[in-house]
């Protein structure tokens, strides 16, 4: 007998009385939530023949943990009878506690057996749920914030590969890439139905944002790109595939229950009035394709407040103007809406953006200066080669996009030095991306008040897919090493501005596969990155291993 309980249950946003639990079902269905005596519901809805549900939990008290079930029809479908781990909780926030956040992003789904973690290394995730599970995480973070390239659309695993070549000629577009919702959907089963990591995300809330490997590499890296996607037989069946997939997996757990209410889409479920399962395929993807086109008529960004600190997730991927004689990583309405979420009167504020907004100093004009020869910067008839490089070499970050870049400066600076409101302790950008971790900051220019935030750049990239060790070297060499001497040079000679601050490397980059925390202490943050490590050949059940530790306290350095 096929199990009911497809996927799931997620536990997503959590906030100091309610929390939402996602699940996928075998078929339509009434999802019953029980915690405390209490029970809440809610039907499943339908897309491409798959059967949802999101159940929010309502009244709870705050800083509470409550063990939960999950029941399909009038059977209990979580936990498992067998489970080996601890009941699934849910931990609501608690007022005045200093928040505890883990951060990673890349992560690609296959075994984690010894052929796996040989070619792809220890999942950091896996290690950190067996950790949580025997109690030797040490405290477990109020949320974990998933920066993007939770699945991989255009990187395949030999198991998503069966699936694809199971049910369509691979020698065909796209490929081994994928095509359609159906391979999207197995995508998403591969990725979370490992019993530790289906444990994890059943009791830890989490947060989501997409990158480009959710749909595909140098997503949406100029209009070139676009225009050359735009041309294929089957891109449009992709884009569609991953932005509806992704409302469906991702981003609806994200909102909170006053934003889900007013979601366009979230709006056609609770509002069905006919008999049986609301089905929204048709209606998804026509959002889906409108999105695309038209990005400036949905937000996938979103912002909340976690005690004293907040939390602004910002889209630098679906949100961007393509447009050489306008060109910026964020439209205008992204823009405004992100200039009002970057504000002070909170204690720490933090920026989740998939791509690390500072990157190494010389990378940071390298990248500058292909956005310019690109745009003519050294004469048109180089313009087809900056449009190569900055493809070939993934120069595709905020730096790319000096007009995003210039003017997110602006408004940091104005919240760091206190003028929209009182200045926050830190200002820490949480990135991923790179393949690579570090940790930047900015220097406090000389004179500047005491008072001034710290601004921070925290990357840690990949959760599980490491370069190999030739691309290491590779990657350190023309990131860190050419880039440094010739950045400058080349990005003046084309005449790119320069930023309006300096920043250096706190704790140079590290490849390993790892997931990092941050804990707000006192008069700062600490951070720390951790690591799976296999022992006595036990592939199975790695443990956790910290990496880096930095206490960030006190005042910036001038």
């Amino acid at each position: 007998m096929n199990d009911p309980l497809v996927l799931g249950p997620l536990l997503r946003y959590v906030d100091e009385t309610s929390a939402s639990i996602w699940v996928e079902t075998a078929e339509s269905a009434t999802v019953v939530v029980r915690a405390e005596g209490r029970s809440w519901r809610n039907s499943t809805f339908a897309v491409h023949g798959h059967h949802y549900a999101l159940v929010e939990v309502a009244g709870l008290e705050p800083g509470s943990v409550v063990p939960y079930t999950v029941e399909i029809g009038d059977a209990t479908v979580w936990p498992p009878a067998d489970s080996p781990y601890p009941p699934s909780c849910i931990a609501t926030l608690k007022p005045g506690k200093p928040l505890r956040l883990a951060f990673g992003s890349c992560r690609t789904s296959a075994p984690h057996d010894r052929e796996g973690n040989r070619m792809h290394g220890v999942d950091a995730m896996r290690a950190y749920a067996l950790a949580m599970a025997d109690h030797s995480a040490g405290h477990w973070p109020d949320l974990l914030l998933f920066l993007g390239d939770q699945v991989y659309a255009d990187e395949t695993t030999k198991e998503m590969r069966d699936f694809i070549e199971a049910r369509r000629d691979i020698t065909q577009p796209p490929w081994e890439e994928l095509k359609d919702y159906q391979e999207y959907a197995h995508l998403y089963r591969l990725a979370w139905t490992d019993p530790a990591n289906r444990w994890l995300l059943s009791t830890l809330p989490t947060s989501m944002i997409f990158d480009d490997h959710d749909i595909r590499d140098d997503w949406n890296t100029s209009l070139a790109w676009r225009r050359d996607m735009q041309a294929t037989t089957w891109w449009h069946e992709r884009i569609v595939s991953g932005l509806a997939s992704y409302w469906v997996y991702q981003h609806l757990g994200n909102l909170s229950p006053a934003e889900r209410a007013t979601d366009e889409i979230w709006q056609r479920v609770v509002g069905h009035s006919d008999d049986g399962e609301p089905d929204l395929t048709e209606a998804l993807e026509e959002f889906a394709d409108r999105v695309d086109q038209q990005p400036e008529t949905y937000r996938w960004s979103y912002a909340r407040d976690l005690g004293r600190s907040r939390l602004v997730v910002v889209d630098s991927r679906a949100a961007r103007v393509l447009d050489p004689a306008r060109r910026s990583i964020l439209d205008e309405n992204e823009l405004r809406w992100f200039d009002q979420q970057l504000h002070g009167d909170c204690d720490h504020l933090f920026i989740g953006t998939s791509l690390p907004y500072l990157l190494a100093p010389g990378l940071h004009f390298v990248e500058a200066w292909s956005e310019a020869l690109a745009a003519g910067g050294w004469g048109k008839r180089l313009k087809p080669v900056g449009e190569k490089l900055r493809r070939t070499v993934d120069l595709e970050h905020w730096a790319a996009f000096q007009h995003g870049f210039q003017t997110v400066a602006g408004m940091i600076i104005e919240v760091a030095r206190g003028r929209r409101g009182r200045a926050p302790r830190t200002i820490t950008f949480l990135s991923g991306d790179v393949h690579h971790s570090y940790l930047a900051e900015v220097r406090r220019p000389r004179g500047e008040p005491a008072e001034t935030s710290r601004i921070i750049q925290a990357v840690c990239s990949p959760v599980r897919n490491p370069l190999s060790r030739g691309m290491r070297y590779i990657t350190a060499f023309l990131a860190y090493g050419l880039a440094g001497p010739i950045g400058l040079v080349v990005a003046r000679s084309a005449k790119v501005p320069a930023p309006p601050f300096r920043w250096d490397f706190l704790r140079r980059p590290w490849f390993d596969n790892n997931l990092g925390t941050l804990e707000v202490v006192k008069d700062g943050l600490r951070l720390w990155w951790e690591t799976g490590v296999v022992r006595a050949g036990d592939d199975e059940h790695p443990r956790l291993k910290r990496l880096v530790t930095m206490d960030l306290v006190g005042r910036p350095r001038a």
